[in-house]
């Protein structure tokens, strides 16, 4: 009987919304699809509506069915919305403010946004987060708000803004508040919003500097032997917990602050990137203080994800520098320069090609493979923070001032 519960168990993990694009980098948040994609992208190529969008949000679309939504808010802060549009028009379906701040935190740089944390979907709910100023649950045909959560418990010093992004394991709804005076994961029981455990970090940061103790990380989900794991990146180490619980299992000393890349995990390693250009690779097979297998510092993507693909991991560094490396022994295989700027969003896979969008709305297609290749560029009028997300054959692109389907023929 244990073992019939573990199969169950593992085989939730692998499969959690297979069929649609349910969260930040899509299902399992791989970044990976096996859609028809056009390769020819840029404004009016392959466009088959344009959603102009008004507002200063970086969330990524996520898809269920015939619906596309995600987070809006003033540039100031003070309205926070949930949107949704329909994914065969684009036409504006619902565009609910969700909470209005009196007083929303303030951040000392301009990157950041209100929104920048992805909501996650499922059958008849949408889970939208704004971080510190409020957490919510809708019902995706009325928009009408089921449960929300604005209190001291769900509350950290974001310092520059929100971005981590909610994931769903069964019934509960996991996020991160990695703040400059707080730092914890908590699980909520996604059908009333309820606390069910908050795990503190468990390590020592080594300063006082609470700058220096922030994240915007986005946990992710990993079945390994007899056990699912639940990864969280943080500042300075990384922990994986028991999603059922909070129970602490591991950590390992991934360095610097400001982690917002997506753990991935294959050749029975997980792979760890922060927010100060570096990564690591962590072998999650024994509990308490665990060493990196390896570890790499040259082109390192400090903002976005990367991709596993076979043999090699692929990432594009904030300064536009494609990077593959070897995902066993983290060798460099090559590093080349896209010049198309810099990158924010998450390059995305579709069969062997790697899909990038640039800050200043450039679009660069090149090969997953271990010989470098460009396939196609493309130009977009306003640039890209947010992730693309993936429906059918088509892409649902945000851009800094509308939401696009690019599809083919």
């Amino acid at each position: 009987m244990k073992h019939i519960f573990i199969f169950l168990m593992l085989s939730g993990v692998l499969k959690i919304s297979a069929a649609q694009w349910s969260q930040f980098r899509g299902p399992n948040g791989t970044g990976k699809t096996d859609a028809n994609l056009p390769l020819a992208l840029g404004e009016g190529k392959n466009v088959k509506w344009k959603t102009p969008m008004a507002g200063k949000a970086w969330s990524s679309p996520v898809v269920w069915g015939n619906q596309i939504w995600f987070t809006n808010a003033e540039p100031d802060g003070h309205k926070l919305w949930a949107v949704c549009l329909d994914a065969s028009t684009g036409k504006v379906l619902h565009n609910k403010l969700v909470f209005e701040i009196a007083k929303p935190q303030k951040s000392p740089v301009a990157m950041n946004s209100y929104a920048s944390p992805t909501p996650v979907i499922e059958a008849g709910r949408v889970y939208v987060s704004f971080g510190a100023h409020g957490n919510a649950c809708l019902d995706t045909q009325t928009a009408k708000v089921i449960w929300q959560r604005q209190d001291e418990q769900l509350y950290c010093d974001h310092f520059r803004l929100p971005a981590s992004s909610p994931i769903l394991h069964g019934d509960t709804l996991i996020l991160q508040f990695d703040g400059a005076d707080k730092q914890f994961v908590v699980g909520l029981n996604k059908k009333d919003g309820k606390t069910k455990w908050l795990h503190k970090r468990a390590f020592a940061f080594g300063t006082d500097n609470g700058d220096r103790k922030k994240a915007y990380g986005t946990p992710s989900l990993i079945a390994t032997g007899d056990r699912v794991q639940l990864i969280t990146p943080a500042a300075v180490a990384t922990e994986a917990l028991d999603p059922n619980t909070g129970k602490l299992l591991w950590t390992v000393r991934t360095g610097g602050m400001n982690a917002s890349g997506l753990p991935q995990f294959a050749h029975g390693l997980v792979f760890i990137n922060n927010g100060m250009g570096g990564m690591s690779a962590i072998r999650p097979n024994k509990k308490g203080d665990l060493d990196a297998v390896w570890s790499a510092r040259r082109n390192i993507a400090k903002k976005s994800s990367m991709l596993v693909h076979g043999d090699y991991i692929y990432m594009v560094a904030d300064n536009g520098i494609a990077t593959c490396l070897e995902a066993k022994t983290g060798k460099s295989i090559w590093s080349e320069r896209l010049n198309a700027g810099e990158f924010a969003a998450s390059p995305i896979l579709c069969g062997d090609r790697i899909y990038c969008f640039s800050i200043k709305g450039d679009t660069v297609v090149f090969s997953a493979k271990p010989e470098f290749k460009i396939l196609a560029r493309g130009k977009y009028e306003a640039g890209f923070m947010a992730t693309p997300a993936v429906t059918g054959n088509a892409l649902i692109l945000r851009t800094k001032t509308a939401v696009y389907r690019v599809e083919g023929k």
